[in-house]
């Protein structure tokens, strides 16, 4: 596929995406950690388990689906979380989908009134959910979906359900799901090759591509050998930049900056081992088993709210449980010793 393009300075011209001005309105208003950092999301994970096996996921451990949260559970979760500012939910896994009650979690999630509900998904079940998860509530989803080859899809999952996954990604469009991106995972000697044709596949089906650095991170027991196919994406920005009409920056999602390139739009995920990322870090994570997750990269700081549930805590003793966590959260990667909190 040939791009073209003229080159152009970013100064002065990377604005604000409308969802960060949106956020921007109402973020005095929100909790903030002590590091002055506000809590806008909240994602949960509503299963580890998986339909799929790719070799780069960072597997946690299954939690037996009898540990697994009840649709009714994360309701109240969510009604709590919704109490003290969180604005957006985010689903993920695993993959959610593998939930037989999948839909009836979403419908009970979007009572509670949120701005906004999404699912990260590999796609693979779109085709049967898409229609009822956006009927039942859902906004907008992300598809993990890192290569048009089937070959290279079976290397990567070590499944062959490449085309469900493609015909998901076309059904979620049809729905109504907007907006629909696709989680592409850049692997040096993989997939790197594919993706300007990864970008026409998305702009002639109306999806945003979203460009993902591989990390590694101590949760990751191979992060070793992966080390071969990681691909520095910072070149590839410069190159966007040069082709791109406009940018907009995500102020609320770590800076990440949005490129539109005749007519389509690409957004590039950078590492996690940055102290922006810490900087820029809004939301909160949920363990299928209840936990609450302050930092992506730690497991050493969980704060158990499912127990204290089960044990029968009012709504206002389980905003003190989140609140706890609110108060663990710190920056992994910090440079700034005069921060909010780091005394």
């Amino acid at each position: 596929m040939k791009i073209t393009g003229r080159k152009i300075t970013l100064t002065g011209r990377v604005t604000p995406d409308e969802e960060s001005i949106k956020t921007a309105a109402t973020v005095d208003e929100k909790v903030k950690d002590r590091f002055e950092r506000p809590l806008i999301s909240f994602r949960i994970s509503v299963t580890n388990r998986c339909n799929v096996n790719c070799f780069y996921c960072h597997h946690d451990g299954i939690v037996p689906r009898n540990y697994e949260m009840t649709a009714e559970e994360m309701e109240r979760i969510c009604r709590v979380a919704k109490s003290l500012g969180i604005e957006k939910i985010r689903l993920s896994g695993g993959e959610p989908l593998v939930r037989d009650d999948i839909v009836e979690i979403v419908r009970r999630i979007a009572s509670v009134g949120f701005r906004d509900i999404s699912i990260t998904t590999n796609g693979v079940l779109l085709g049967r959910y898409a229609e009822k998860l956006f009927k039942a509530g859902l906004n907008r989803i992300n598809i993990s979906f890192d290569t048009l080859n089937p070959e290279t899809y079976r290397f990567i999952t070590r499944r062959d359900y490449m085309e469900l996954a493609r015909d998901g990604i076309k059904k979620a469009v049809k729905v109504g799901l907007n907006p629909v991106k696709v989680n592409m995972v850049v692997m040096k000697g993989i997939n790197d090759h594919e993706i300007w044709d990864m970008f026409q596949f998305c702009r002639e089906n109306g999806v945003i591509l979203q460009l993902i650095e591989l990390l590694k991170t101590e949760n990751c027991e191979e992060s070793e050998s992966l080390k071969k196919y990681h691909y520095d994406v910072r070149k590839l920005e410069d190159e966007l930049a040069e082709l791109s009409t406009k940018v907009k920056k995500r102020r609320f999602m770590q800076d990440r900056k949005k490129y539109f390139i005749e007519g389509g739009e690409i957004e590039v995920v950078r590492p996690m081992d940055n102290t922006q990322f810490c900087k820029n870090c809004t939301r909160l994570r949920l363990t299928p088993d209840g936990k609450i997750k302050p930092c992506l990269l730690r497991n050493d700081n969980l704060v158990d709210i499912i127990e204290p549930m089960r044990r029968g805590y009012s709504d206002e003793e389980l905003k003190k449980v989140f609140l706890k966590a609110v108060n663990n959260r710190e920056p992994f990667y910090t440079d700034f010793d005069d921060a909010q909190g780091s005394e």
